[in-house]
């Protein structure tokens, strides 16, 4: 198995690192060539907007579309706002996942936070119910989920901070940055999964 991290800008190096100590095979991208050999791609933490001015600078999102067609992709912080249908501001956007996004939710870095959350889908790699600890930067917020998109973890007022439609995950916070690789094991066991386990491309209009 091999899984890039878009590498324009933002926390890639984390990433692969984590990806590395988990024993599989990960690199940087920066352009679309480099998609070819993929199984899946983590679109890491960031600033989302730098993130989609790269993305159309590098021909990047029509290679990024088509690659999630067809494999896994994971978007944290800033990533999970570029795979969103609709971030409620202009800006480039994959247009992927189903889910409407809210830029820096929390307000601004001072107000950076961290939280235990109850993610059941986590059981899929760690039968254990122990929470999952996040780490919060500045942070964007899924204020919906519709059509085939699923909330998988909640704040406790009910708030979403991380989706799902099928091989495509969203987390509005930094599993990059804790010890705890649940998050990590369980994207490269979606990305394991069958092609069946579909997710729908219609970029949003």
């Amino acid at each position: 198995m091999k899984i890039g991290v878009l590498a324009l800008q933002g926390d890639f190096a984390e990433h692969i690192v984590m990806l590395r100590r988990l024993e599989v095979e990960a690199c940087e991208v920066r352009l679309p060539p480099e998609l070819a050999d993929l199984d899946g791609l983590i679109i890491p933490g960031g600033e989302s907007t730098t993130f989609g001015k790269l993305a159309v600078h590098y021909d990047l999102i029509v290679p990024l579309r088509q690659f999630a067609a067809h494999k896994a992709v994971w978007g944290t912080c800033a990533g999970a706002i570029f795979l969103a249908k609709d971030a409620l501001r202009p800006q480039p956007l994959l247009q992927l996942m189903d889910i409407t996004v809210v830029r820096n939710a929390f307000g601004r870095q001072v107000a950076s936070f961290e939280t235990d959350l109850d993610v059941p889908a986590l059981r899929q790699v760690d039968p254990s119910d122990r929470p999952y600890h996040a780490v919060f930067i500045r942070a964007p917020l899924i204020e919906s989920v519709q059509e085939q998109a699923q909330a998988l973890a909640s704040l406790p007022d009910g708030r979403i901070v991380a989706a799902q439609q099928g091989r495509w995950l969203a987390t509005s916070f930094h599993p990059e940055l804790t010890q705890d690789d649940r998050f990590h094991r369980y994207f490269i066991w979606l990305t394991g999964q069958p092609e069946s386990l579909k997710q729908e491309v219609h970029p949003g209009g």
